[in-house]
């Protein structure tokens, strides 16, 4: 798919993060957004300031993990501009550090709502709609722990997991009905966002401590061998779909810990 202007994409945890990074590179380039998120306060002020560098947004507040919720999305899509180009299945939340064996089931059910069950109420509403058109993308923000293990973050990776087995085989249904569709799945690495503290807000995890030390970014990028912007990881991501790509993943070390862990399955397999 080529992103051109005039087109209209669809933004879920548009406010912060991956997902303003979307707005912004998409706006950059002429294209019309629906900007959504389940917080009011936040989406109110990414869609002000969007607007004040010249997008055409329209906000609405959805909650992924209800349905019904993002079938309204898809309508006011269509009641606002009549057509969706590119639908971005972007909304997120991380789950608290232990071993999966002490996770507890309100855990598992955030995540399976927001980030697994979340893409698929995107893909039904708003797939019909791309398809009748006979044209147009899917975007799906997993994670680098979509494609290698996590440990302790056991619900996260098995999500993530998820988001990218079904993005590769949606990509396949999506092109059985035109040539002109197709998804992606973004696996990126270390991103300077907010997601922390707004799973903490939306009461996934626990806040930390209020004299406990924040995080420098420094420090994690240090550790980590970098860190990427949203809008780094936003052009990035539109790069792949104008390229057809059914991967993204940016950012240091990801394709070496995707590597090994393909290494160490193909192992197995020959060793059976």
């Amino acid at each position: 798919m080529q992103i051109r202007s005039g087109q209209v994409a669809v933004i879920t945890g548009g406010a912060s993060g991956i997902g303003y990074g979307l707005a912004e590179a998409l706006a950059a380039r002429d294209v019309r957004l629906i900007l959504s998120d389940i917080r009011q306060d936040g989406l109110t002020e990414a869609a002000a300031a969007l607007r004040d560098a010249g997008a055409e947004v329209t906000a609405v507040v959805a909650d992924v993990s209800d349905e019904s919720s993002v079938v309204a999305l898809a309508q006011a899509t269509m009641a606002a501009y009549g057509r969706v180009d590119l639908v971005c299945n972007n909304a997120g939340v991380v789950c608290p550090a232990a071993p999966m064996w002490e996770q507890d089931a309100r855990t598992w059910q955030r995540m399976i709502g927001v980030k697994m069950l979340g893409v698929i109420h995107g893909v039904k509403a708003f797939a019909p709609l791309l398809i009748a058109r006979g044209a147009g993308h899917i975007l799906n923000t997993a994670s680098s722990g979509g494609l290698a293990p996590l440990p302790d973050r056991t619900p996260y990776t098995g999500t993530m997991h998820a988001v990218v087995g079904l993005t590769e085989t949606l990509d396949l249904e999506l092109k059985q009905a035109s040539p002109n569709l197709g998804a992606t799945v973004l696996c990126p690495g270390l991103v300077d966002t907010p997601l922390g503290r707004n799973s903490a807000a939306l009461g996934a995890i626990a806040p930390p401590p209020a004299d406990a030390p924040a995080p420098s970014m420094r420090t994690l990028a240090a550790a980590r061998g970098g860190i990427l912007s949203p809008r780094e990881v936003a052009e990035l991501a539109l790069t792949a779909i104008e390229q057809g790509r059914v991967h993204s993943a940016p950012g240091a070390g990801v394709a070496d810990r995707a590597r090994s862990r393909v290494d160490a399955l193909l192992a197995d397999l020959v060793t059976d």
